[in-house]
């Protein structure tokens, strides 16, 4: 029986993910037709409007995919790097001279056509992490390996941020999920669990009550590491009784002129200071782990405060506020969120129906072609609509990870899961920032939300996983 690989070019890729593709980019077309629809130009096709616009990039797009269907697999494996380096310069230069867009300088302008070069950056970092991963043997076993891992994922991220684009910023985090895939270290997901929790606990507890968790934090770590549960709970109530009594003995004497955590970690400080020198007369050092970590701790969550009042800007503090429901703005800073709330619920189980929303209809959901396309699924589809597309995306995500298994050299393996955590951040976000579960950050929901640069980068972003998979019997290796 003849095998896929001998069927010819479209008879080798993966039909399903292919299907799963045009899928969700003709009912992305739709969406954004409801979203901005205009009786004065009804027509799909009217390419005045952005409705009109996006046939035409969705045209280009299935041109790259094409392209990048014809090429040979090696191709992708040769340039990974030179395509790194070149969009890793082109995104300082859009830094510098780039147009500002909603406050992200993030855009450069070709002619009449605006285009952003972070969306194809991520495609050129999936390809470099590929390249680099698969040309060594264990590259997650040593310590230089794992940085030069992270500083490829660092550089575009960095000057992204740079560029004042948060949210594409916070989507490199993704390639973590595909690390984890490739045996990275299980510790280092409970620090940054632990990193989040403090994070959120800054903001949610006052200083007394934070300093008691991490304490607790401390004790169940190395008691749980070391098994000595009885001798635990000693140092670390000594550790406690000490900061406490430090802090009102004499701190609360500077406390007048010096904020209260600050003081609280200054005697914090000296007590761990005193429990160290007590661990080294006793000789008992697997306290240390303990010290080091709880004096991390604290340090980190001053970081938090002083970063949130100095470094972030005012809408961005507020945007954090109104997450964790400190303070709430419905007219303000949390008017988007809560009209997107509004609009989606209102969809109830199946939706108002095609161009049946009143919210998105009369403009009530600010950018609600882009960041928020999601709001008129749920408006007039419903819950039912919502979940459709959440479940399309998740085969697509399911398809790439399968891809990737199947994969006979690792280059193949890693890009695909790269792809699978790209699109599942941008997924993540999307969606919870319209829901209130995430801040608004200004990331598009792949194929939905209308632009040529998002829906042309994801296009060839999965497609170069698609030819991958149709020439996971070759060796792309050099």
């Amino acid at each position: 029986m003849p095998n896929r690989a001998d069927k010819g070019l479209f008879g080798s890729v993966d039909g399903w993910a292919v299907a799963i593709y045009l899928l969700l980019a003709a009912m992305g077309w739709v969406s954004i037709y409801s979203a901005l629809y205009n009786e004065a130009h009804s027509s799909i096709f009217d390419l005045s409007q952005r409705y009109g616009m996006q046939l035409v990039w969705i045209g280009a797009s299935l041109a790259a995919a094409l392209v990048v269907l014809l090429m040979d697999g090696k191709f992708f494996h040769i340039w990974a790097y030179p395509a790194y380096w070149l969009l890793a310069a082109v995104l300082l230069a859009v830094a510098l001279i780039g147009k500002e867009v909603n406050g992200a300088r993030s855009w450069i302008m070709l002619g009449s056509v605006a285009v952003q070069p972070t969306e194809l950056a991520k495609v050129a970092t999936a390809l470099a992490l590929a390249r680099f991963m698969s040309d060594r043997t264990a590259p997650l076993a040593t310590l230089g390996g794992v940085v030069k891992v992270m500083c490829i994922i660092a550089v575009p991220m960095a000057v992204i941020v740079l560029q004042n684009d948060t949210g594409s910023a916070l989507v490199y985090c993704s390639f973590l999920f595909m690390l984890y895939r490739e045996a990275f270290r299980p510790w280092i997901y409970s620090l940054l669990a632990l990193v989040v929790a403090l994070f959120m606990g800054s903001f949610l507890l006052n200083e007394t009550t934070l300093l008691v968790c991490v304490l607790l934090i401390c004790f169940l770590t190395e008691a749980a590491a070391s098994r000595q549960w009885r001798s635990r709970i000693s140092f670390m109530a000594a550790l406690g009784l000490a900061a406490m009594t430090i802090y009102f003995v004499g701190g609360s004497v500077v406390s007048r002129h010096i904020p209260f955590h600050v003081c609280l970690t200054a005697a914090s400080l000296v007590a761990a200071l005193a429990l160290v020198v007590y661990a080294l007369r006793r000789r008992i050092r697997s306290i240390f782990t303990s010290v080091l970590l709880f004096v991390g701790m604290l340090l980190y969550t001053n970081v938090i405060d002083y970063a949130f009042d100095h470094i972030l800007q005012p809408h961005q503090q507020k945007r954090i506020l109104d997450l964790l429901g400190i303070e709430a703005d419905l007219r303000g800073w949390g008017y988007n969120v809560n009209q997107s709330k509004i609009t989606i619920g209102s969809g109830g189980l199946f939706g108002k129906g095609f161009l049946g929303g009143t919210q998105t209809r009369y403009d009530f959901v600010p950018e609600q072609g882009t960041d928020f396309i999601f709001c008129t699924i749920g408006e007039e589809r419903g819950f039912a609509g919502c979940l459709v597309v959440v479940s399309l995306f998740t085969a697509l995500i399911l398809r790439l990870m399968k891809m990737g298994e199947r994969q006979r050299e690792p280059f193949g393996r890693i890009y695909c899961y790269c792809v699978a955590s790209i699109l599942l951040a941008h997924l993540v976000i999307n969606i919870g920032m319209t829901v209130g579960l995430m801040p608004v950050v200004g990331i598009p929901l792949p194929l939905f939300s209308y632009g040529g640069s998002s829906l042309i980068a994801f296009t060839i972003l999965i497609f170069i996983a698609i030819k991958l998979d149709s020439n996971k019997r070759e060796d792309l290796s050099l």
